[in-house]
């Protein structure tokens, strides 16, 4: 009996010396086992200079202060994604401008017939202008948050940097919303006429009329307005979503998932300005009457015939050519 007294006394005994060690472990030994062998090096740096602390919202996930990703965070944001920026945006605009030095605008080589066929709706100007505008003031109070305090900080002074970013942060929360309406509208409107087909690889090939004096046929959409529109419904759809994730924040995920966010979010959109800045160099100087598609809605026939060979044909076979109506004269204002 005395025997089975003192092994019980010991089993007592390190039973409590166990909790007394538990208790005194940094809470970091709860998370990670040390000694583990699938627990890698980095895995323990990781847990590092992490603070967290304690919060009355239904959300813990916002107690955390200070986690490590968010250093490398830290220097995307302020090195890489200039970087990036800088270079898909001015290197488009180099090629750009090196482009129309040596092509300059394309000629219609047939001139202007005096007829126009319509080729945009009222309705798909407006959502096209509304998509449009809402992108370009979203793009400029964008860009103020990645090269505002860089570049603009240095010559308007703080406070007026100061209430200048607080009206682009508005601008570019609210706007958000008639921009991805925009977005979706475009994707139902247009998805008919925008799978890629065998003509736009024949397009492609030639060069799509933009090298040379070559003008490939095409349906409605052709193969480069066929990859805008894609960047419009992907990108546009990405930016969308990532950013009203970093809107309202918590809601998805913790610092980490908003952290990946924003790099999506930020990536995308440099890529998506630098490919607007293509399309917007087409759509005014780049081609000769290519505005008027969305200006005034329509195009002259022989824009359309040099242009758009294959809808002209089908919009022909459709309503007759004679639906092809002279262009009002334009009367001066008095």
């Amino acid at each position: 009996m005395a025997c089975f007294a003192r092994l019980i006394r010991l089993a007592i005994g390190a039973g409590a010396l166990l909790l007394l060690v538990s208790a005194a472990s940094p809470s970091i030994a709860q998370q990670i086992n040390p000694t583990a062998s699938a627990v890698k090096e980095r895995q323990l740096l990781q847990e590092l200079n992490r603070i967290q602390g304690r919060v009355s919202i239904p959300d813990q996930r916002s107690g955390v202060l200070e986690q490590p990703a968010g250093r490398e965070w830290r220097e995307f944001r302020n090195v890489t994604l200039r970087w990036i920026g800088g270079i898909a945006i001015l290197g488009m605009l180099a090629a750009l401008i090196i482009f129309y030095l040596r092509r300059g605008m394309v000629r219609l080589e047939s001139g202007r017939s005096g007829r126009t066929i319509v080729r945009f709706t009222s309705f798909e100007r407006f959502v096209h202008w509304m998509t449009a505008t809402c992108f370009i003031i979203l793009t400029i109070s964008g860009l103020n948050i990645t090269f505002g305090r860089p570049l603009l900080l240095p010559l308007i002074g703080h406070e007026a940097f100061s209430e200048w970013s607080q009206w682009a942060k508005y601008a570019h929360n609210y706007l958000s919303f008639p921009f991805t309406i925009g977005v979706v509208l475009i994707f139902l409107m247009w998805i008919a006429g925008n799978i890629p087909n065998k003509v736009d690889v024949d397009w492609v090939k030639r060069g799509g009329g933009m090298v040379g004096h070559d003008h490939p046929p095409a349906y409605r959409f052709n193969a480069g307005q066929k990859a805008i529109y894609w960047i419009v419904v992907i990108g546009g759809g990405l930016v969308a979503a990532t950013g009203y994730e970093l809107m309202f924040p918590f809601y998805l995920s913790g610092i980490e998932g908003m952290q990946l966010a924003q790099i999506v979010h930020s990536i995308v959109a440099m890529l998506f300005v630098a490919a607007m800045v293509a399309h917007i160099y087409i759509g005014t100087i780049g081609m000769e009457g290519a505005f008027e598609a969305m200006g005034s809605g329509t195009v002259d026939v022989n824009w359309a015939k040099e242009h758009h060979s294959l809808w002209l044909e089908e919009q022909n076979a459709r309503t007759g050519a004679n639906d092809a109506r002279p262009h009002p004269a334009v009367t001066a204002a008095e």
